[in-house]
């Protein structure tokens, strides 16, 4: 197997030999018994990236291909969401081309299903005015979406965090955009450790009051709501709020952290998933749940868990830059020949975060290519200065 060289938080640099297995693909996309939708990153194109902080370049054909390696392990995508950087280097100009390319793209494979992102970051916060402003900017988004054949995924929106005054104010917006909905809709309950502007959403800072403040309006919405994924990376605030949902609406497991025992659940219930790291783990995540559906645990857990030290790495505070640790594995394992992201993300970790992915993700067999994965992190470490 092949050696690496890699720095240590110690200020050392020490030989690494690789030790994973290639997880094998499936012949055909797998049956699950969970709901997954895998969050897809976007692939920037550095040939035409000029200002990559302002208007970044997407290259079309990757993103769309990773798409289709997804779906062939069985996955539903969650488009145009914040794992493909949106409001992150992604805007709605750019998103809005993303979903109409995705949609038309799953329109050509049998069986292939995502839903798309629908929020409000083309309405800057700080020119938000009132509740009214954001209503009509999450009524173009989940239009568009509609309008192209898609079902939305309503994102949380830092416009309604900073104008809204009270838990009224969020019934009030969130019943406006259900109320009109063709489609049922997923809600998106993300903490503020991935939007700082996210703070205090739902009209409160206690976890308490905003489960109070969003099971009342699910209760009130019923009819247009799927589900609500939740990504507070904190088991028992997700196990709380799974305990409280109507009958029907599902509940779907954001936690980057702990996404592994709340999919396979406590006897009486478990958590369905959305997460961003299975765009990282899909081949691992796929095996995992196709043996879960089968009855077996035992595979599901020996698959499965080894991921989540990698994930609790890559979700490391700042928690926001996660996304870089992802496109890094997708560049790893040949997904994409180049290592740069919209808004030039990738510099958002240094050097030890990459060198500790680089060795969890061996360890939890995740390197599909090991001979590829090392020479390109022998490329990376030589950039950042750890020579042979």
């Amino acid at each position: 197997m092949p050696t690496v060289n890699l720095p240590g938080a110690d200020g050392s640099i020490a030989p690494y030999t690789l030790t994973g297995t290639p997880t094998e693909r499936p012949k055909a996309p797998p049956a699950f018994n969970r709901i997954a939708y895998a969050a897809a990153h976007v692939v920037s194109d550095p040939l035409r990236e000029t200002r990559p902080w302002e208007a970044p370049a997407i290259d079309w054909e990757a993103t769309l291909a990773f798409r289709h390696h997804l779906w062939s392990l069985g996955f539903r995508i969650a488009e145009a969401m914040d794992t493909a950087q949106r409001g992150m280097g992604l805007d709605w100009a750019g998103a809005q081309e993303l979903i109409r390319r995705s949609l038309a793209e799953a329109r050509t494979l049998p069986g292939a299903d995502l839903a798309c992102g629908a929020g409000t970051d083309h309405l800057s916060p700080a020119d938000t005015r009132s509740l009214d402003d954001v209503i009509a900017a999450y009524e173009e988004q989940v239009g568009f979406v509609e309008k192209h054949g898609g079902r939305a995924i309503m994102m949380a929106s830092r416009a309604l965090a900073r104008v809204a005054r009270s838990p009224d104010d969020y019934r009030k917006v969130y019943g406006r955009i259900l109320g009109q909905a063709k489609e049922k809709v997923v809600l998106h309950w993300l903490g503020d450790m991935f939007d700082p502007q996210l703070k205090g959403y739902w009209g409160g800072d206690h976890f308490e009051d905003a489960l109070s403040t969003v099971i009342s309006i699910i209760e009130e919405n019923g009819a247009k709501v799927e589900g609500i994924k939740i990504s507070l990376l904190d088991n028992a605030k997700e196990v709380a709020l799974r305990e409280r949902l109507p009958d029907g609406v599902l509940c779907f497991t954001g936690d980057d952290f702990n996404y592994a025992e709340l999919i396979e659940g406590d006897g009486r219930k478990y958590s369905h998933a959305l997460l961003g790291i299975f765009d990282a783990v899909a081949p691992q995540a796929s095996k995992a749940l196709a043996s879960l559906a089968a009855g077996d645990v035992g595979t599901f857990r020996a698959v499965i868990e080894p991921t989540v030290p990698l994930s609790r790495k890559i979700f490391e505070a700042p928690t926001q830059y996660y996304k870089a640790g992802v496109v890094f594995l997708a560049w790893l394992n040949g997904h994409q020949s180049h290592f740069t992201m919209p808004a030039g993300m990738q510099s958002a970790r240094g050097m030890l975060h990459y060198a500790d992915v680089f060795r969890l993700a061996d360890r939890a067999d995740v390197l599909d290519k090991p001979e590829l994965a090392a020479v390109r992190m022998k490329s990376l470490m030589a950039v950042m200065g750890v020579g042979e």
